[in-house]
C-alpha cells in the first residue's frame, strides 16, 4: 500500500505558528531552521525545528548548533518533522541522536455554531500568576519552575486565552490557546489528576475551541504525545485528525 501523502503546506503552517504560540526567550534562525532556548522547559522550546520543506543541515551547521546548546547547558535536540530532508535525518541518526519523545500533530475544523464560547471557563488574555502557579503545581521536574514557564508565556504577542476551568468552586484544569491568521494552537492542557474522568478535559477543550472560533479561526491545532492514548482519543472524538507524526531526538552529552 502506498504511504499517505503528507500535506506539507499544512505541516509548515502549524510548525511556524507553534514558534509564535510557545515562544522561547532566545531564538535564532539558522538557514531553514529555528533554534530555540528556554532554560530546558519543554522539548519544543529547547530544540531545533525545520521551517521549510526538505530542510537540510550540513555537518558544519550541525556542529555550530550543538555548540550553542552546549554553551547554554542544554543537550541539543532536533524535531524530526516531515519538513526535515531525508539526508539530514540520516546525518542526525549517524551522530547518535536518540528518540526522546514521539508526537502527533492534529487539526480540527472550527465553526462558531458548533463551538460556542463557554461562560463557565475563566479566560485571561495574559498569563496571570495564578494560572502559572496552577499549571506548575500539576507538573513534575523542571516543568514545576514558575520562572521558566513565565518566561515563555509572557512572550506571546498574539491574541491569547489562558483558561482555567473550575470544578465545585476550585481550579481543576488549565490550558491555553493562541490565535494567528485563521488558526489557533491549543496547548498546556492540564487536568487535576484527582479529578480526571469527569469530562473536564473535554469541557476545557470545547471552551477553547469556542474561543478560537470567536477569534475568526477556522482551524485548531495541537500536538499530543503518541503514548498518551486517552488524550489522543479525546481529541479524535472532538473532531481532531492526525496530519503528521514527528519525533524529538536528543544527543546525550
Amino acid at each position: 500500500m502506498d504511504k499517505p501523502v503528507t500535506d506539507l503546506a499544512l505541516v509548515r503552517a502549524c510548525e511556524s505558528r507553534i514558534v509564535n504560540a510557545w515562544p522561547a526567550p532566545a531564538t535564532l534562525v539558522i538557514d531553514d531552521w529555528v533554534v530555540r532556548f528556554a532554560n530546558g522547559y519543554s522539548g519544543r522550546a529547547n530544540s531545533a525545528s525545520a521551517l521549510q520543506a526538505d530542510a537540510e543541515m550540513d555537518d558544519g551547521t550541525l556542529a555550530f548548533i550543538e555548540k550553542l546548546y552546549a554553551e547554554a547547558g542544554l543537550p541539543p535536540r532536533i524535531r524530526f518533522t516531515p519538513l526535515v530532508a531525508e539526508s539530514a535525518r540520516r546525518r542526525f541518526a549517524a551522530r547518535g541522536y536518540r528518540i526522546e519523545t514521539a508526537s502527533f500533530g492534529m487539526v480540527a475544523e472550527l465553526d462558531p455554531a458548533r463551538h460556542p464560547e463557554d461562560p463557565e471557563m475563566l479566560v485571561d488574555p495574559l498569563a496571570t500568576e495564578a494560572w502559572i502557579s496552577g499549571v506548575c503545581s500539576h507538573q513534575t521536574g523542571n516543568k514545576r519552575n514558575r520562572e521558566h514557564l513565565s518566561a515563555i508565556v509572557s512572550g506571546v504577542r498574539l491574541p491569547a486565552a489562558f483558561a482555567t476551568l473550575l470544578h465545585e468552586g476550585r481550579p481543576a484544569a488549565y490550558a491555553m490557546s493562541v490565535a494567528e491568521r485563521g488558526m489557533a494552537e491549543i496547548g498546556a492542557v492540564i487536568v487535576d489528576e484527582s479529578l480526571r474522568g469527569k469530562g473536564l478535559g473535554k469541557k476545557l477543550m470545547l471552551g477553547l475551541m469556542g474561543w478560537a472560533a470567536a477569534q475568526g479561526c477556522i482551524l485548531a491545532y495541537l500536538q499530543v504525545d503518541q503514548s498518551n492514548g486517552l488524550a489522543f482519543e479525546m481529541y479524535r472524538r472532538l473532531g481532531f485528525r492526525t496530519i503528521y507524526a514527528y519525533e524529538t531526538r536528543v544527543l546525550d552529552r
